[in-house]
């Protein structure tokens, strides 16, 4: 049974009719005490609450109500139902507990989406995780290892792929947080669909309508085409907003409101377009101090982390390691034509034993390098040694006393730079972070390279 609470009579029917269409058992009630004596007799499978039942629209009235009933009913998913202006209520109950929240009008589509959703999830939750077993039909794509922090990472993908709910990837620059991205969607039903990535820290604020929208021909003074904007390519599929950390605090607003109603308007043509998308989001970046520090909207966090998976770094699946390097060296060879080689055990135990700031995409980088540098069948730990690249030393503490963090960023940049010569794609492995990061760092700190 779905309990419906809301002060309105006519949203209760719209609701109990929708509902009832799809074949769902219901009940509706106009207030906190008939909503009580319900959930302390019968457990809903899902709640559907207003925030306000009387003239007031502090949200208090909710927020008491929402606490009462995960005392009663603490594995009931509650999905509130607020006003755009009162979306900052929304996410104080996400805080307290709440499922989901969805503004009113809401779309009916969006809206059964959600519900199913948290149905979904919430039936997996009681039943004991199976593990990714090789033979399972779970498609891991190109994710290579077998150690227990991994495993867990792709039991969690395997119990939640099939839903509709938001993913929220975070972990190390270099971690694989896109193959784990790539690997919800194809365990997915939208596997047939499309997968559309965007770097959102590689667009401008300038230009992230554009992106993310599209425009018509004429709508700004460079705008000699149409453009088909990143959500209507990802119709029906699933976007993966990758470092979406780096997004500006303008474009954050914008991006909730899509994400909120699925829908979005093209620049130079007002008319509202609907779309069905499944969003993915990655960073590296501590969103909850960022939000703390004011730099990343609440709302928009609470949006897109209905799941959060964190991905380890390398150094705390260390057992992973020889399959990765068994892993590119083939992969390498093969694209080159060259034979198999081999590695001694002096060589896997001194890749074991790195301490990899860059994560994978270091250890990939190192296994390459050396490869195609050394031209030998086998490997040694000589060959490795020779073509790694030492992290960058820190400052010592005393040199750090009285530096801003922005301060010291820059400093590390900047020695990096001196240390590797300019080289972009070795200073970004040293210091841990990609390419575009790079650029953007450079950028902000006004920083000239000549190469």
């Amino acid at each position: 049974m779905i309990l419906i609470i809301d002060d309105d009579s006519a949203i209760r029917s719209s609701l109990s009719f929708m509902l009832k269409r799809a074949k769902y058992d219901v009940q509706a009630v106009s207030g906190p005490r008939e909503a009580i004596e319900i959930v302390r007799s019968v457990e809903p499978q899902l709640i559907l609450m207003d925030m306000n039942f009387t003239l007031s629209t502090s949200g208090e009235e909710g927020l008491t109500l929402l606490k009462q009933v995960k005392v009663f009913r603490p594995d009931v998913p509650v999905i509130l139902m607020t006003a755009w202006g009162s979306i900052q209520l929304a996410v104080q109950g996400m805080q307290a507990g709440a499922f989901d929240f969805i503004t009113k009008p809401w779309n009916n589509v969006a809206l059964m989406q959600r519900i199913e959703t948290a149905l979904e999830l919430t039936a997996h939750d009681k039943k004991t995780e199976a593990p990714v077993e090789d033979n399972d039909g779970f498609d891991r794509s190109h994710i290579i290892g077998k150690s227990k922090a991994l495993m867990d990472v792709l039991a969690t993908i395997k119990r939640i792929a099939r839903t509709n709910a938001s993913v929220l990837i975070t972990g190390e620059s270099g971690t694989g947080k896109e193959l784990i991205a790539e690997a919800v969607h194809l365990n997915s039903p939208r596997n047939k669909k499309p997968f559309v990535k965007v770097n959102l820290g590689g667009i401008s604020h300038t230009l992230f309508e554009s992106e993310m929208f599209g425009h018509k021909k004429g709508a700004f003074t460079d705008a000699t085409s149409d453009r088909t904007g990143r959500f209507e390519l990802a119709d029906k599929g699933t976007i993966f907003l990758d470092e979406i950390g780096d997004l500006d605090l303008s474009c954050q607003v914008k991006l909730l409101r899509v994400l909120q109603e699925q829908t979005f308007e093209v620049l130079g043509d007002s008319r509202p377009r609907k779309v069905d998308i499944r969003v993915v989001s990655a960073t590296n970046a501590d969103l909850r101090q960022m939000v703390q520090e004011h730099t990343f909207r609440e709302d928009l966090f609470y949006r897109i982390n209905l799941i959060t998976v964190h991905l380890p770094a390398l150094r705390e699946r260390r057992e992973d390691i020889p399959l990765l390097v068994r892993h590119f060296a083939d992969k390498q060879c093969s694209t080159n034509g060259l034979p198999q080689v081999d590695f001694s055990s002096d060589a896997m135990d001194f890749l074991s034993r790195l301490p990899y700031p860059g994560n994978i995409r270091e250890l990939k980088n190192l296994v390459e390098r050396t490869l195609l540098v050394s031209g030998k069948e086998v490997l040694t730990a000589d060959d490795f040694k020779a073509q790694y690249q030492h992290p960058i030393e820190q400052k010592t503490s005393a040199n750090l006393q009285g530096m801003t963090l922005e301060e010291i960023e820059k400093q590390t940049i900047l020695q990096a730079l001196e240390k590797y010569n300019n080289n972009m794609s070795q200073v970004a492995i040293a210091l841990g972070i990609s390419r575009a990061a790079l650029y953007r760092r450079l950028e902000k700190y006004n920083l000239q390279v000549n190469n």
